[in-house]
């Protein structure tokens, strides 16, 4: 059993009793919310005769069904425009804070929330939305949850859970020039498999996690879900306090000194214990790319697609469902499979950092002819700072689309989706079928940078010779 980790001492001090069966009564300190997954539970609220427990503790915003090129209201599909007019209604009736479309603070419920400070070392973060274990970048314990929990959570500030073990997942050596977060931790999920962190925390840590910014760790936690972990976090440090001092939501003054202190005395002790410890060696990973239906499904770019001898006997069926539905032969080199589509964006890799590493691909290359690129900004504030770098004209020069922020084809739950059997290069986090709205449609995941390259070639390319 862990002793002494960030995960045990934040747990601990947001226990509010021990429930019947051995599960925990959670307190939960910060809850988003977004269009998707509240109408049902305010209804159900409603239902109830209940009022949101403690509003102050909950923050919404918009992104799952917002358009990119034009967000005008009312939006061209009455659906979206009414799943946007009820979040606001909700919003109004019970002192909600929203963050809407104009505001300057609206976008991804996962990268406004760290970028205002309202994510901070030590909390719980909950939302409905599975790739809420992002926020565990900060030291935080954040995770997923689903309509009946936002219920649950808007009526009670808090919820019933059963404690995880913790894994510590150990990092060293030096990422190569080409080789992001996004590479490390999908390097990590092809390594321990999909269902490998199941039950699990996992506590990202070593020298190489260390020298991350905090928007590499927010995409290295982003997806830590689809690995199987609930949860996925940093101990907070230096970098973690420079990134929140000065936010608007961040303590200041005297009490910023206060909170870096108690923050600082959460991470997890030298001595602490570990249920399991996996350890990695970052010089050794290539650019990777998916080839597969599940984000576990990857290799370096210059490997070539496992075949049925090279992948363990309870991984087969799914290896030849993957090669049917990919139309990829095993034994096949993923370098240079032709590309139609190019998204460059989502909660995992649509931060500014992100943006920068692409448009030095990008700038003074043009996207391949018949390709469609585009780029969507994780927030208003993103594509607001990135407008003032001038990388918005970068992408524009080099023949990419420039949009307004919102999940986008992520999950294409907006106008925004693949057609027929057409193949994505995407900087997102799910590669399942149908995931990018199209039922045939293929998606090849990879970091920003590499999404870049394709674009600029028109296949799957190893950036590194791009960048040296």
């Amino acid at each position: 059993m862990s002793a002494g980790t960030l995960f045990d001492k934040v747990w601990e001090l947001h226990r509010v009793a021990d429930l019947p069966g051995g599960s925990t009564q959670l307190f939960i300190g910060l809850h988003l919310i977004h269009e998707v997954t509240s109408p049902q539970a305010f209804a159900a609220l409603s239902d109830l005769g209940l009022t949101v427990r403690h509003p102050e503790r909950t923050v919404a915003t918009v992104d799952h069904i917002v358009p990119t090129t034009s967000q005008a209201r009312p939006f061209a599909d009455p659906l979206a425009e009414e799943m946007l007019a009820t979040l606001e209604a909700n919003c109004a009736a019970h002192g909600i804070l929203l963050h809407g479309l104009g505001s300057g603070r609206q976008g991804i419920v996962h990268v406004i929330a760290p970028e205002l400070g309202l994510t901070q070392p030590g909390m719980t973060v909950a939302c409905g939305d599975s790739h809420t274990s992002t926020h565990g970048a900060f030291g935080a314990i954040a995770f997923g949850i689903g309509t009946s929990q936002v219920r649950d959570v808007l009526a009670s500030q808090s919820l019933a859970m059963t404690k995880l073990k913790v894994r510590r997942i150990w990092v060293e050596g030096e990422l190569q020039n080409g080789v992001y977060a996004k590479d490390l931790i999908l390097h990590i999920i092809r390594t321990l498999g999909v269902k490998g962190g199941v039950g699990y925390a996992h506590e990202f840590a070593g020298p190489t996690i260390e020298a991350l910014t905090m928007e590499e760790r927010m995409t290295l936690c982003n997806m830590a879900i689809e690995g199987g972990a609930r949860v996925g976090y940093v101990n907070p440090d230096s970098t973690t306090f420079a990134y929140l001092q000065g936010r608007p939501h961040a303590p200041s003054g005297a009490a910023w000194d206060q909170a870096v202190a108690w923050w600082s005395a959460l991470a997890s002790d030298p001595d602490a214990s570990f249920d399991d410890e996996v350890r990695f060696d970052a010089a050794v990973i290539a650019p990777t790319v998916t080839w597969g239906i599940t984000p576990g499904q990857g290799i370096g770019v210059d490997e070539t697609v496992p075949t049925l001898e090279q992948t363990p006997p309870d991984e087969r069926p799914l290896a030849e469902e993957a090669y049917r539905y990919m139309d990829l032969a095993p034994g096949s080199p993923i370098a240079g499979l032709p590309v139609d589509v190019c998204f460059i964006g989502s909660c995992t890799n649509g931060r500014l950092s992100d943006l920068r590493e692409a448009a030095a691909v990008a700038r003074g290359r043009q996207v391949a002819p018949g390709l469609r690129a585009f780029v969507v900004p994780g927030s208003e504030q993103v594509a607001a700072e990135a407008e003032a770098e001038g990388l918005d004209a970068v992408f524009r020069a080099a023949g990419f689309e420039w949009r307004q922020p919102g999940c986008s084809m992520c999950l294409a739950m907006n106008p925004d989706r693949l057609e027929g059997r057409q193949i994505s290069a995407s900087s997102s986090n799910r590669n399942f079928k149908g995931r990018q709205g199209s039922a045939s449609g293929r998606t090849l995941l990879m970091s920003p940078a590499m999404v870049a390259a394709a674009a600029v070639t028109g296949q799957v390319t190893d950036v590194r010779p791009l960048i040296s």
